[in-house]
């Protein structure tokens, strides 16, 4: 399946948007991709957006800025406690002060991106995935890999939480709060997606600013990179 092909089977279920109508996803695929560990190309976008949300947060909570806590409203929709549970934005800009973690030089990007423009962005490994990305409210017995005390463990979403999953399993818990082990991006990825969740209160152009952001970066940091995407809603 080409990347387009890939692209036009996701799809979000009717069930999650009848919790927020104004949801709708961003999916990029890039392929011919240059994994790695951090480098200074990476570190310095990190670096950018860290001065860049100490400048938005002026001293207050991540959750005082609108488009954090609209997320936290969208998960209290599906009885997800935020305060136990955050959506990964808002737990990227609470390790602000401390530093974003550098991980690997295509995570840190789209890390950079999640916090310059406020809003949660997942990537992992496409090579992984069995069938397309649904976003879906879960039955609760379907398989979701993690870690438990350094040793991997089978958990499972609550009934009606809000989940991207694929054939096998669950991808990512309480919509883009913990990615599974199975997908997460390695120094081995050459084929990833990256999952762009926006809101209302990012604006008009605030999604789409975001992913032509991260198209950019993705771009200049792997010479030759083949991307395409493609909006999704429940409609």
């Amino acid at each position: 399946m080409d990347a387009q092909d890939w692209l036009d089977r996701a799809f979000i279920d009717p069930a999650v948007t009848e919790l927020r109508p104004d949801y709708t996803a961003v999916i990029i695929v890039a392929e011919g991709l240059r994994p790695g560990p951090s480098d200074d190309a990476s570190d310095a976008l990190l670096a950018a957006a860290e001065a860049q949300a100490l400048k938005a947060l002026a001293g207050g909570a991540p959750a005082d800025l609108a488009p954090v806590a609209a997320w936290r409203h969208a998960y209290q929709a599906f009885g997800a406690k935020p305060k136990r549970t955050r959506p990964s934005v808002e737990a990227l800009l609470r390790r602000i002060d401390a530093g974003l973690p550098r991980v690997d030089r295509l995570t840190d990007v789209y890390n950079a991106m999640s916090v310059r423009h406020l809003l949660p962005i997942g990537g992992e490994d496409l090579d992984t995935y069995s069938g397309t990305a649904r976003l879906v409210r879960a039955a609760g017995d379907e398989p979701f890999d993690t870690v438990s005390d350094r040793e991997p463990v089978i958990d499972h979403p609550e009934p009606g939480e809000v989940v991207w999953r694929d054939d096998l399993g669950v991808t990512c818990r309480a919509w883009n709060w913990r990615q599974c082990v199975r997908t997460r991006i390695t120094h081995a990825t050459t084929r990833a997606l990256f999952i762009l969740d926006g809101l209302a209160e990012l604006g008009a152009d605030g999604l789409h600013a975001a992913r032509r952001d991260l198209a950019e970066h993705v771009s200049a940091l792997n010479p030759g990179a083949r991307l395409a995407w493609r909006q999704v809603s429940g409609d």
